[in-house]
Formats: structure tokens, C-alpha cells, sequence
């Protein structure tokens, strides 16, 4: 059953501290560039071993915290006087909730081992974490915002953002994966198709869009498929907001995609206009989905 719509607290007016759990990747840096530039102060929380270091250096105060001590989380966010907070950046879902060592690498708090057991013990997909840690920071006094709101220029847009467009076939098979698309996002079971003269090639599942496409390349030697990328209707931009970046380009290269389909203001892309450079060079077409288009 789709997750239901859940309505997101307002950001607070500028200069109001901003709190920034960050895991791993460039995202986290982007968010905290745009909040700066919005005049809010940026409050960061490293989760340990994962953030780039280089996010230190954009922060008003910054704190490496554990990935299971939520607790601790709004303990430093409140001694700091931050009542809203952002969370973005790379985790591996796979290895942490799939990992039967996870607790003795990740050690949690009691409050977040009584939140695993009492919400997720049977509901692991990512809406549901994301709920269970908004609702404790909540029930502390900071509440989790929109992950976009400093980076809407980050955001895919509608219709052809590369120099090359695609093909009539490329357009074709996202015209006939869409629809599927969405469906597959209505039951949580992933964010991205690779589809190829409209036959589907594979289908995102919790290892993530980079490990699908290396999966796409060893499955397709042909090279011209497509990525078709999107998010569930209503989802929560809490958290989880499906991101592409330079990566996703160099990665779509060399397992033969040459055309990258996203759902126009639900994807972000990081880096968006090198990373449009680069799909230019490397030949690969990008485009914006409309949302409730197929």
C-alpha cells in the first residue's frame, strides 16, 4: 500500500539555524551551500565514517554522530537552538538493514533500538525509517523539512535539458516503461527502470541505481538503453528524494545508456549543469518526464 501524503512542516525565515544530518556523497555540500546562501546558519550532523569531510568547513557547528543514535541527534541540534533540520546524503541501505552484524557495527541508543523494534520490525522500506526517526526528532523539538528547499535549481526539469535529444526509439521506450514506472514506485519496490527496444532489462530494487546499471551492463552487451528514473506520488521529501548526479552519467556511459529519463521536479540531479556537460560529451540525451505523463 503507498505510503500516505504527508504535509511538511514550513522552513523557517532566514537567519534561523538550520540543523544538516549528512550522510555520504556531494548532496549534503549543495544543501548546505544553498542554505548559506538563503542567510540560514548550517548546523551539520556527520553520520561517522560517511560524510565528506569537505562539508566541515560549510558548517556554523558540526558534530560526527552515530548512524543509530538518533538520540544524540536531537540532543545536539537542541543544545545548538535548531528546531528544523535537513536530511539528505548517501547510506547503504543494503549493508545496514541487511547486515546481520548491524548492531555491533552500528550500536544504537535505546531510544532508537525501542523505535526499531516497535515501528520497523516488519516494515523496512525507506518511508518507514524515515518516519520513525522524523517522529522522534519531532517528539524533541527539531522537525525534519523538505531536503529541496535550498536547491530547487537542482531539481530535473521538464523536456530536453541536454544539447541532444533523443531519438524517436529512445522517446518511444519511455512512452511505453512509464507507466510501469509508476507503478513499481506505488509498491516501493524502486526508483528506476532500464528498459531497451521495449522490452524491460531490469528493475531497481535496494542496491541502488549505480549497482542496477552495472547490473543493465552485464545483462545488455548492446549498447542504447535507457535509465527511466522517478519518484512515488505523495513521497515524502523528508528524505529519500531520488537523486542522479555525475556518476550516474559516467556509469550510464560505460554500461551503453545513452538516454536518461526523470520525473521532472522529483529527481535531483546533483552538479545539475556539469553533469548536463557531461551527458553532452559522452552522447547520452537527458529529459524531464512531466509528472502524470507516460
Amino acid at each position: 500500500m503507498p505510503a500516505p501524503l504527508t504535509i511538511l512542516p514550513d522552513p523557517p525565515e532566514p537567519p534561523a539555524g538550520i540543523g544538516l544530518i549528512a550522510g555520504g556523497g556531494r548532496l549534503p555540500i549543495i544543501v548546505a551551500e544553498g542554505l548559506r546562501r538563503q542567510g540560514h546558519p548550517v548546523h551539520g550532523l556527520g553520520l561517522a565514517h560517511q560524510y565528506d569531510p569537505e562539508l566541515v568547513g560549510l558548517c556554523h557547528s558540526f558534530h560526527v554522530v552515530g548512524l543509530l543514535r538518533i538520540k544524540s541527534w536531537a540532543r545536539v541540534l537542541t543544545r545548538e537552538g535548531v528546531h528544523h533540520a535537513i536530511m539528505v546524503g548517501r547510506v547503504d541501505k543494503a549493508a545496514i538493514m541487511h547486515d546481520p552484524l548491524r548492531m555491533l557495527r552500528n550500536i544504537p541508543d535505546l531510544t532508537t533500538a525501542w523505535h526499531w523494534i516497535t515501528h520497523l520490525k516488519h516494515d523496512r522500506r525507506s518511508h518507514a525509517v524515515l518516519a520513525a526517526v522524523a517522529d522522534f526528532l519531532g517528539e524533541s523539538g527539531v522537525q525534519l523539512i523538505d531536503s529541496t528547499v535550498s536547491i530547487p535549481e537542482q531539481l530535473a526539469t521538464a523536456g530536453v535539458m541536454t544539447q541532444r535529444p533523443p531519438d524517436k526509439d529512445y522517446l518511444a521506450d519511455v512512452r511505453f516503461v512509464w507507466p510501469m514506472l509508476v507503478e513499481i514506485l506505488k509498491l516501493d519496490i524502486g526508483q528506476a527502470i532500464a528498459v531497451r527496444e521495449r522490452d524491460v532489462i531490469a528493475v531497481e530494487a535496494v542496491e541502488g541505481t549505480d549497482r542496477m546499471i552495472h547490473r543493465v551492463g552485464s545483462l545488455c552487451k548492446a549498447k542504447g538503453w535507457t535509465l527511466c528514473k522517478g519518484a512515488r506520488v505523495g513521497h515524502d521529501r523528508r528524505s529519500d528524494v531520488p537523486t542522479v548526479g555525475i556518476d550516474t552519467i559516467k556509469n550510464l556511459h560505460s554500461n551503453g545508456g545513452r538516454c536518461l529519463a526523470l520525473a521532472a521536479g522529483d529527481v535531483i540531479m546533483v552538479d545539475k549543469q556539469k553533469m548536463i556537460e557531461l551527458a553532452d560529451r559522452m552522447g547520452i540525451s537527458i529529459i524531464g518526464v512531466p509528472v502524470g505523463d507516460a
